[in-house]
Formats: structure tokens, C-alpha cells, sequence
């Protein structure tokens, strides 16, 4: 494990540029799971995400030479930021390999954080070919590669959340709920929490799309996922780190899987109910509250909510992907008889009062008795979807639930 001497000289090192974060109880979380939980709001860090401190440490522990060659990371996300914002701190030079796919949002943010002691290279389709080309930039220059988490000074420097954790908390906790993408966070963390608070119980989240240390973890050996949904960007690795993993090894009391769209729900209930903002990664900890329930009744809880970096344009593929998590959002290929009235028949009789038709697509074809359309009906309630269903039984509309057919639902929707 990172060792607790690591662990506190790191924060005497970042102390300089690294914010301590408020360690906030949420009253409506708690009153929904019947337990204090409390959340450690890296989403108010420095670059709005706690990969500022690992950045940090690695790049401040670097010798005057190594500084001179500069450093070189490869990322699309915090990671990029934290290793900006140390190269401007620091007054060195830094190469920051992005996919050309990365959105212009996330180039404009390393930008402001970095200014002119940075250079962003956009090359690739993909992390994977981001990496490699940075790589080989570090090959040919005999740079520093800063490792967004397969890295001791770099986990030691996540490993700062556990003490301040610790200092902050005046209570014992219960449970820790930490979000796993490479293992960084969770590794320093779980380093400290084992040696100061071995009572407290951690467990690490995933999304379910993205099982890389679960899956590593039931195989015994580290195991690279040869596809994986990418939708919680910064918890969605193909592999984890060798370090990681032996460390999480020793550190989890637990591992959960969180479906995409639970972690959706999650995110619009913390801004809709308490105006916070947080990345898919960063409500990972919260989401997995339901799957934890009957576990925490009574009990405290601390959730590391590890970034905000939230893109505004993803609002609505995340009202989606909650809707349908939900079971309130639902796509049918209708074939409507091709006949004058049949759609009015179709709203007038089998839309309940508070059921919303939200997508349609037909189109005429005059050789045939009947015509598919592809639409789109948003409810109120589960009870209201089926509901709905047994009405088009009733009435003889020929139906097929796009909801229940992953492969035809990614192909039309």
C-alpha cells in the first residue's frame, strides 16, 4: 500500500495549490436512506476534480532536470487540467496528448488552466492512440509521462482526501463510497483509511458498463475489457492500473456496478434538488446509495464526489438515459393500419391523460395494408407504461417494444 509518510508529505507539497475541500452532511440524502451521509465535495477542488492533487505531487517531486525536458500526459479529462494547472504553478513545460474527438469545451479548459506553459497535441480517434502518441513524444524527448493513476506519488496525492477526510470528521464513519476508474483515487485513499481508520468499510463503484476492476478483481489478475460503454468518461478504463490493482486488492471491502442511467438520476436529482453539479464519474458514490440501503439504515456515510466537470451539451442524453433507467421513457415500432384516423384512434384511445408522445417517425407506403412507425412515449409511472401496453392489445395495434432489444435500440434511437 502507498505508505502514510507518503500519504502526508504529499500534502505538505500540494498544500500550496490543492484546496481543502468542505466535508458536508446532506440532509436529503440522509433523510432518504435513514443515515448520516455526508459528501466530500471534490467537486468544489481546484479544477473541479481531485486529479489536481496526484498531478500536482508527481509533477512537484520532480528533479530540476526532469523539469527541464518537461512532462507529458495523455487525457481528455481532469487529468489534462490537474497536469495544466501544475505546469503554470510550477513554471515548467508541459505536451498534453487529446484525441482530436475531444470536445472544444474540454481543449478551451486545459487551455485557461495551462496558458503558455502547455502544448496541446489533438491526434488520434481515441484515448488508446492519444497514449501512444504520447508515449513516443516521451521517448524522443526523454520527458516525464505523468500517469493520470498507475503511480505511487500520484495515488499518494489522491491519498490526501482520506487525511483531510479524517481531520475533518469528528465521528467514526461507517462506510466510505469511492469511485473506481484506473484505481488512483481509491488506492491512496483506501492506503490511508486502512492504517488510521480500519473500522471503515470501503467500497469502491464502477459503472457497469465498464467493470475493469471488478471483473480484474473476480479473475484474480488484471484483465482488459475489449469494449466497455464510455459514457462515465472518467471512470471508464479499458484496464486498471498494475499498482492499482494489487492495492485494491487489500483495501475494498466491496465493489458495486452502477447502471449508466441510475448514475443519470443521480446527477439531476442533485441539481434539480440541491443545485450541485457533478460529472457522471462524480455521482458515481451517491448512485450506488440504493444499492446500499439496507446496509447503511443508521449507519454514516461519507461519498467522495470526485469531479464537475460537467458538459452542458450532454443534458439531454442524460435526461434520456434516466428516463429509460427509470422505466419512463419508451420506444415501440407501431404498425399503424394505413388508414385516415388511425393515428387519431392511436392518441385519442391509447395515450393516457399524462402520457407525452416525445418522438415519431412514419412514413406512407401505399402498397401496403399497414406502415410502421417508430415513436417515442414518455409516462409518468411504470403503472401508466403497462397501462398504455394493454390499451394497443386491446384495440389489436401490432406492437414491438424497442426498449427490450439492446441491439435494435442502438441501431434506431
Amino acid at each position: 500500500m502507498i505508505t502514510i509518510k507518503s500519504i502526508e508529505e504529499a500534502a505538505q507539497r500540494i498544500k500550496q495549490v490543492v484546496q481543502k475541500t468542505p466535508l458536508m452532511k446532506d440532509q436529503i440524502l440522509s433523510e432518504r436512506y435513514g443515515a448520516s451521509v455526508y459528501l466530500k465535495r471534490e467537486d468544489l477542488q481546484t479544477v473541479r476534480s481531485y486529479k489536481i492533487r496526484g498531478a500536482f505531487n508527481k509533477i512537484a517531486s520532480l528533479t530540476m532536470e526532469e523539469r527541464e525536458k518537461g512532462v507529458v500526459c495523455a487525457s481528455a479529462g481532469n487529468h489534462a487540467q490537474g497536469v495544466a494547472l501544475s505546469c503554470r504553478h510550477l513554471g515548467l513545460k508541459g505536451r498534453i496528448f487529446m484525441p482530436s474527438t475531444t470536445p472544444k469545451q474540454k481543449i478551451k479548459q486545459v487551455r485557461m488552466f495551462g496558458r503558455d506553459f502547455i502544448e496541446i497535441v489533438l491526434t488520434g480517434d481515441t484515448y488508446d492512440h492519444a497514449y501512444e502518441a504520447a508515449m513516443a513524444d516521451c521517448k524522443a524527448h526523454a520527458s516525464v509521462f505523468i500517469h493520470p493513476f498507475d503511480d505511487k506519488l500520484v495515488m499518494a496525492g489522491q491519498g490526501t482526501i482520506g487525511l483531510e477526510l479524517l481531520e475533518q470528521a469528528d465521528f467514526p464513519i461507517d462506510y466510505v463510497m469511492a469511485p473506481i476508474g484506473g484505481g488512483g483515487l481509491v488506492s491512496g485513499l483506501g492506503s490511508w483509511l486502512r492504517v488510521k481508520s480500519p473500522a471503515t468499510r470501503i467500497i469502491g463503484v464502477e459503472p457497469e458498463g465498464a467493470p475493469a476492476m471488478k471483473n480484474s478483481l473476480d479473475a484474480g489478475s488484471r484483465i482488459v475489457l475489449n469494449g466497455f460503454e464510455k459514457f462515465v468518461d472518467g471512470a471508464a478504463v479499458a484496464t486498471v492500473g498494475e499498482l492499482n490493482f494489487e492495492i485494491a486488492r487489500e483495501v475494498l471491502d466491496g465493489l458495486l456496478l452502477v447502471p449508466e442511467g441510475k448514475v443519470c438520476t443521480s446527477i439531476l436529482q442533485l441539481y434539480n434538488e440541491e443545485a450541485i453539479v457533478v460529472e457522471p464519474a462524480g455521482a458515481l458514490s451517491i448512485a450506488a446509495l440504493d444499492f446500499m440501503a439496507d446496509k447503511i439504515k443508521g449507519k454514516t456515510v461519507v461519498c467522495i464526489v470526485s469531479g464537475g466537470n460537467n458538459d452542458i451539451t450532454r443534458t439531454e442524453e442524460i435526461k434520456e438515459r434516466s428516463l429509460l433507467y427509470e422505466g419512463l421513457k419508451h420506444y415501440f415500432i407501431v404498425r399503424f393500419p394505413q388508414r385516415s384516423g388511425a393515428l387519431k384512434e392511436f392518441v385519442n384511445e391509447i395515450l393516457g391523460p399524462d402520457d407525452d408522445i416525445t418522438h415519431f417517425e412514419y412514413t406512407k407506403k401505399n402498397s401496403r395494408d399497414t406502415g410502421p412507425a417508430l415513436v417515442g412515449i414518455e409516462t409518468k409511472s411504470l403503472a401508466d407504461r403497462d397501462a398504455m401496453v394493454q390499451r394497443m392489445t386491446e384495440h389489436g395495434f401490432n406492437y414491438r417494444s424497442v426498449n427490450d432489444s439492446p441491439d435494435l435500440f442502438h441501431l434506431l434511437i
